[in-house]
């Protein structure tokens, strides 16, 4: 009877977690954690190359040899996330998005980032953007990565390496690295809202299960 009892009293407090999330779901900053997610952006670029759409991404594939770049930051909570939380404010600035060019290489990108996730993050359109800025100032990429002359084959548990080596703190459970048929795809941080790093078992367990994936080389110049 007593066993029965808590089994009751354990299935009450996890519909009460459940709820607590429910009820938070969607609305603007309430969430647990930020995940600054940066694409590597020559796989982007071969992608788009073969889907034919190489032409609509001029800006960031055929001007600055970009390496990583952001591709959002995004509100969480430890299971799930929100999203388009504030439809009344989807419209985005010009200014502002011609502002963040030089991390997020595309117009339509920005646009989109602001609308799916910024509206989540309870702040101001300026606000959030320059919180992408400052999450984006808190990683740094390994050196290795900055710049690839030819094609690079890494096991995703190196690149997680790498980027625990060049970020004195950050730690695997703090992130995770995606790929996209046999290329890397996205570096992933999960951070506080004051851009610690946190734990992120949801993200963490999502990693890449290949044992390689290439890294295309850097274009443009």
């Amino acid at each position: 009877m007593v066993s029965c009892g808590l089994m009751i009293l354990a299935s009450l407090i996890g519909t009460g977690a459940a709820s607590a999330q429910d009820r938070r779901q969607n609305n603007p900053g309430e969430f647990d954690y930020y995940v600054l997610s940066l694409s590597w952006s020559p796989s982007f670029c071969e992608e788009a190359e073969e889907r034919g759409s190489g032409g609509r991404s001029q800006q960031q594939c055929g001007g600055r040899p970009f390496s990583f770049v952001v591709h959002g930051l995004w509100p969480q909570y430890e299971h799930g996330f929100p999203e388009y939380c504030d439809r009344s404010s989807e419209w985005l600035d010009r200014k502002i998005m011609t502002s963040m060019l030089d991390l997020m290489p595309a117009p339509g990108l920005i646009f989109n980032e602001w609308k799916k996730h910024g509206t989540c993050s309870g702040l101001e359109a300026r606000a959030y953007f320059e919180t992408i800025r400052k999450a984006r100032a808190v990683v740094k990429i390994p050196e290795e990565y900055l710049q690839l002359s030819e094609t690079k084959t890494v096991a995703p548990a190196d690149i997680e390496a790498a980027f625990v080596k060049a970020n004195p703190g950050l730690t695997t459970s703090e992130m995770g690295v995606t790929c996209n048929r046999s290329r890397l795809s996205e570096v992933r941080v999960c951070l506080t809202k004051d851009l610690q790093f946190h734990p992120c078992e949801e993200i963490a367990n999502r990693s890449c299960r290949r044992d390689q994936v290439s890294m295309p080389p850097t274009r443009g110049g």
